[in-house]
């Protein structure tokens, strides 16, 4: 075949299709997340576990509220929405209860959910809303200027801690866990099928779910504190991790130079808000029937 031939016919072929391109709003990309960062390989195993979930795209709902991984939601083509710093959680409850048959997931970083966002976290995990709630730990405050944030680990360097972080993190399995979330477990972007395999689950879990997805910030985490690249962070994330399903939440502290303990925690069952609620106004309801009937009006 000759040349011009050849470039004829190329020309009249198909552009190829991802298999992922029905799920994102191509008007939103090239994506903000730099180079070595994990929240790619985080999001494009989210979409995988959704279209395997057994939702179609049109029952999935995602709320994010201020930060990197929080920007997700303006990729994904599916109603979406990016609220406030810290507030992500609120707003997905309303949806939720608004409407209970949709799929209603959340999408956000360490910082956002467990710094101003911390409290609507363990109350909605107490109250067991059925809302799955997916947190990208890459250590840090990565959008707004590299400071400690509620997971960053003892020791770790941060512009708000440049001779080493002082405060204590969150254990966030173990508190998702004493909160009362039905299913807790913990994964690393250098486990994207154990990831996807996980997150499937919490997708068709009735009530509370929570996943960590441990992720490189090699941008501003990394480059302070001896990781400099995403190659190098995801190499020490595969190298370090220790898979141990039956591991005690208590035993899941993310210490540096210590393995990081991953797995599936906690996978119960217990009434959702919405069942409660339910029950609650059939009793009501026949409270106000039986009452009528004694007053006769």
């Amino acid at each position: 075949m000759s040349e011009e031939n050849m470039m004829t016919e190329n020309e009249t072929q198909e552009p190829s299709v991802h298999p992922m391109d029905s799920w994102l709003r191509q008007d939103r990309l090239p994506h903000i997340w730099c180079s070595g960062c994990g929240i790619g390989p985080a999001f494009s195993t989210t979409i995988s576990a959704m279209k395997e979930s057994g939702y179609t795209q049109e029952q999935f709902a995602i709320v994010s509220g201020i930060g990197c991984s929080s920007r997700a939601a303006g990729y994904l083509k599916i109603d979406s929405f990016h609220t406030t710093h810290g507030r992500a959680i609120p707003y997905a409850t309303g949806l939720k209860l608004a409407k209970p048959d949709m799929k209603v997931f959340l999408f956000a970083g360490d910082g956002d959910l467990f710094s101003i966002g911390g409290n609507h976290f363990i109350h909605a995990a107490r109250k067991n809303m059925d809302l799955t709630v997916i947190c990208i730990n890459n250590f840090i405050y990565g959008m707004t200027g590299g400071q400690f944030s509620p997971g960053t680990p003892l020791g770790a360097i941060s512009s708000t801690s440049p001779y080493g972080n002082e405060d204590s993190p969150f254990n966030f399995p173990h508190l998702a866990d004493a909160a009362g979330a039905v299913y807790v477990a913990r994964w690393t972007t250098a486990h994207v099928r154990q990831l996807k395999k996980s997150l499937v689950r919490a997708f068709q879990k009735k009530g509370f779910s929570f996943i960590e997805i441990i992720s490189p910030c090699p941008t501003v985490y990394g480059r302070r504190n001896k990781f400099p690249l995403g190659i190098q962070m995801m190499k020490n994330l595969h190298e370090t991790s220790i898979i141990n399903h039956n591991a005690k939440g208590s035993e899941l502290d993310i210490q540096i130079g210590k393995p990081i303990v991953i797995g599936n925690f906690i996978d119960r069952e217990r009434e959702t808000f919405l069942e409660r609620q339910a029950a609650f106004q059939e009793r009501v309801n026949k409270w106000l029937k039986e009452k009528k009937g004694e007053t006769g009006d």
